[in-house]
């Protein structure tokens, strides 16, 4: 099973060259460089001339790169999508989608624009719409790849404050969780503004962990340490992991159909997810 680590996604501003620069030596799984919240108006045409740059320069390893647009709306958008849609980027990261209908017209844009065959989308949830929709959204086309979180804008709209525990967004996470995992995709959590508060990150990542996240999206390199230890399959997950695979293969090489573990039912459920908690901490051994 090949699995790529997602557990660090940090966005990085396209505007700031220092930073794209910065990025290559950083030990985050993925880099969002991001040409929308980040990048003022004023300096939307540098900022998407530099990241292109960037990615054409190379030298950013293991990292996964996505380039999070402007929206497909503004007069930005279009060309962000097209003057990407064949560089080697994993995939897009669309903010503030709401429909199913949204991915498709970006679809055509690559298409016209001869987009790679391998480019994929991210999709942000972040607004009441796109958390209502987000089942149709995850599901809209085979180049969809992850959910993204903005749970920024989303606790402005839905008129909650942020709390650690998130009470008044719990609904919206879990919601886009189940849309992931019913069709397939990754989904990353959203950000911890307070950049000092290393005890707050610590209990937002482990609520993600907790909810079913496959990573977290984060602001400030900082932050990357605690995200990527909290992500990690833990010590104790790996020693059972190792003991089911070791189990089930021993019971399918002598024809049994059942399996117990320390007094506990196996089922072949139990056995994907061993092999693939074993995957990923392969791949984080290695980087």
């Amino acid at each position: 099973m090949a699995v790529n680590p997602r557990r660090s996604v940090l966005y990085m501003p396209g505007s700031n060259a220092r930073a794209l620069e910065k990025a290559r030596s950083l030990d985050a799984d993925v880099l969002i460089l991001d040409l929308e919240d980040a990048v003022s108006p004023a300096q939307k045409a540098l900022a998407r001339e530099q990241v292109l740059a960037a990615v054409m320069a190379g030298g950013y390893g293991r990292r996964e790169l996505v380039v999070r647009v402007n929206g497909f709306d503004t007069e930005w958008g279009r060309k962000d999508i097209e003057a990407f849609a064949t560089a080697s980027i994993a995939a897009l990261c669309l903010p503030k989608v709401e429909s199913a209908a949204e991915i498709h017209a970006v679809v055509q844009v690559l298409k016209q624009a001869g987009a790679r065959a391998d480019l994929k989308l991210w999709a942000m949830a972040e607004t009441p719409r796109g958390i209502l929709a987000v089942n149709e959204i995850a599901g809209a086309h085979e180049r969809m790849d992850a959910i993204v979180l903005g749970t920024s804008d989303l606790a402005k709209d839905l008129r909650v404050p942020h709390t650690p525990q998130r009470l008044g967004m719990l609904t919206s996470l879990g919601l886009c969780v189940l849309a992931a995992r019913a069709n397939g995709i990754d989904v990353f959590d959203g950000v911890h503004l307070d950049l000092d508060d290393e005890n707050g990150l610590t209990l937002a990542c482990e609520q993600g962990v907790e909810l079913g996240f496959d990573g977290k999206t984060l602001i400030h390199p900082k932050q990357i340490a605690i995200t990527n230890r909290l992500f990690s399959p833990s010590v104790e997950a790996l020693a059972r992991a190792e003991k089911i695979q070791v189990a089930w293969q021993e019971a399918t090489a002598e024809g049994k159909a059942v399996v117990l573990v320390d007094g506990r039912l196996v089922e072949a459920l139990h056995v994907e997810e061993a092999v693939r908690l074993l995957a990923i901490a392969e791949q984080i051994a290695v980087t």
